[in-house]
């Protein structure tokens, strides 16, 4: 599973160093904002995305072990759960480089 998060780090630092040339100063973040200026956000705090994908992988993991460690099913949805996580933040990333670039 680590190989998943790092093969998903390793992809949104490829893409990001691909598009850097093109991107704008800044990009829209926070679509839950009214639409306008509103919205955007510097460039690099879209690395936001990658470190919030990591925190929230390793507490998974870390409340998996601390509290569920001999539970099965727990174990099967904290895995599908971290599966979803790698890739919806991966795609989200990478949706939102290729749209302002």
């Amino acid at each position: 599973m680590i190989k998943l998060l790092l093969g998903a780090d390793f992809l949104m630092i490829i893409t990001f160093l691909l598009r850097f040339n093109r991107l704008p100063p800044q990009s829209p973040l926070f679509y839950s904002r009214l639409w306008g200026e509103d919205q955007l956000a510097d460039i690099w705090l879209i690395f936001l995305l990658p470190v919030f994908l990591n925190l929230l992988f390793f507490l998974n993991n870390y409340l998996f072990k601390k509290i569920y460690s001999d539970n099965e099913f727990i174990k099967n949805i904290f895995y599908y759960l971290n599966i979803f996580l790698i890739l919806s933040f991966t795609l989200i990333f990478i949706k939102i480089i290729f749209l302002v670039s």
